[in-house]
């Protein structure tokens, strides 16, 4: 389990876009990387537009929003159209990035155990190393919550 001070997992993934993306070209800068179940479900819809809503006050702060979930990338790509999301969407497929990161995890639905994403979010220091993790958040406030701890 990855704590604070833990030198961030690389992650080379899919944009919404189609576009390669690795956490390493970030460096330098501060990150809010959020990871969430599916695009366009009602928890994931909440978060991902609180965090647009509040998007101008993170770039104030200096912290680039990043979102990931096991979705394909033409699904992060309508969900970011959708919802007029001005942050990158990273498509996790293989769940590389979750399980590096821990939040692959073995969950309850409707009665029954299936693996999945658990909402959380790492706040990752322009050095590279975890700052803050937020695990088993809970959708409305989050942004606002992780914003005022920045």
């Amino acid at each position: 389990m990855l704590q604070v001070g833990d030198r961030a997992p690389e992650i080379a993934l899919r944009t919404d876009s189609g576009e390669e993306f690795q956490l390493s070209a970030l460096k330098g800068k501060r990150v809010v990387l959020y990871f969430y179940p599916r695009a366009n479900t009602p928890g994931c819809t909440i978060e991902a537009c609180e965090f647009r809503d509040d998007a101008q006050q993170f770039a104030k702060k200096g912290a680039t929003v990043v979102g990931v979930s096991p979705d394909k990338q033409a699904a992060q790509a309508k969900f970011k159209d959708k919802f007029t999301l001005p942050f990158t969407l990273l498509a996790d497929q293989d769940k590389a990035a979750a399980q590096a990161y821990g939040v692959w995890k073995e969950k309850t639905m409707y009665g029954k155990k299936v693996m999945g994403v658990e909402r959380s979010t790492f706040v990752i220091g322009p050095d590279g190393r975890i700052e803050k993790i937020y695990a088993k958040v809970k959708a409305a406030g989050h942004a606002a919550e992780v914003l005022a701890e920045l």
